[in-house]
C-alpha cells in the first residue's frame, strides 16, 4: 500500500506528519500489556482520566485495588487513531450508538477491551476497527503508539496511531455505531481548541478535556489522547 507524499514543510501532510512519528513516537510493540500493571494510579505516569481531577485518584486507588484483590485487574484495551492520509490529514471519529450500555452517544476512536485471543495492542485496535468500521486491515499502516492512557472506568488504553488510506471502504456496525466523520488534524493539534469543561457525574464534579468542531463534542478519554498526541508530537 502506496500513501501520497509531499516535499511540504508542513507537519499535517503525510511526510511531514511521518517525520514528526519517526522522531516522537515508538512502533507498536509486539505483546500484550500486563493485565494487573498499573492498578493504582500512583503507578501510571502517563496521561489519565485524573489529570483534571486529582482529588477523584484516591477512590479509584482504593477501588482498583480491591478490584484486583477479587481478581479484576485494570483491563488492558487499545484504539485506533486513524489518520486519513489526505493531502491535509484529518482524524476519524465514530459516534456511538444512544442504546450502548456505556458511553453511549459519545465520540470515540475505533476500539476496545483486549480479548484473550488479541497478540498485542496493535491487534486488538485492528481488530475492534475491523467490526466496528468495516476496516479492512490491508488499507492500515502502523505508525507508533502515544503514550497509555487510563481511564476512571477501570480501562487502560494504548493508542496505536495509524495511516489509513483514503480511499478504504467502511462498514458500520449500526449496533455500535451511528456515524463515522472526519476532523482535520490541523484543527485538532491548535492549543486554540483545546478547552476545559466540567459537569456532574455521579454525583461528583469532573473535569475534562473537550475540542468542539462544529455540532461534534469531542470530549473525555478521546480529548484527554488528543491531547497526549498534542504534546508528544506537536508540543516543540
Amino acid at each position: 500500500m502506496t500513501f501520497p507524499s509531499s516535499t511540504a514543510p508542513s507537519r499535517f501532510t503525510p511526510a511531514g506528519f511521518r517525520d514528526l512519528v519517526e522522531r516522537a513516537l515508538t512502533p507498536p510493540r509486539a505483546g500484550r500489556e500486563p493485565s494487573t500493571a498499573g492498578h493504582d494510579t500512583r503507578q501510571h505516569e502517563g496521561p489519565s482520566d485524573f489529570d483534571l481531577n486529582p482529588e477523584l485518584s484516591r477512590d479509584f486507588a482504593r477501588a482498583a485495588d480491591a478490584a484486583l484483590a477479587a481478581g479484576r485487574p485494570i483491563k488492558p484495551a487499545a484504539v485506533l487513531v486513524p489518520v486519513i492520509a489526505r493531502p491535509e490529514l484529518t482524524l476519524l471519529f465514530t459516534l456511538r450508538t444512544n442504546d450502548l450500555p456505556a458511553h453511549a452517544g459519545q465520540i470515540a476512536f475505533p476500539g476496545g477491551k483486549t480479548e484473550p485471543f488479541d497478540a498485542d495492542p496493535l491487534a486488538t485496535a485492528l481488530r475492534e476497527a475491523q467490526e466496528e468500521i468495516g476496516l479492512d486491515p490491508s488499507h492500515v499502516e502502523p505508525l507508533g503508539t502515544l503514550d497509555l492512557y487510563l481511564t476512571g472506568t477501570g480501562y487502560r488504553i494504548t493508542p496505536v496511531v495509524a495511516f489509513v488510506d483514503p480511499g478504504a471502504p467502511l462498514a458500520l456496525d449500526p449496533r455500535e455505531v451511528a456515524d463515522a466523520f472526519e476532523v482535520p488534524l490541523g484543527f485538532l493539534m491548535d492549543p486554540a481548541n483545546h478547552q476545559r469543561h466540567s459537569r456532574i457525574i455521579g454525583g461528583q464534579e469532573r473535569h475534562f478535556h473537550a475540542m468542539p468542531f462544529g455540532d461534534r463534542f469531542i470530549w473525555g478519554a478521546t480529548a484527554g489522547i488528543l491531547r497526549n498526541m498534542h504534546e508528544r508530537l506537536f508540543s516543540s
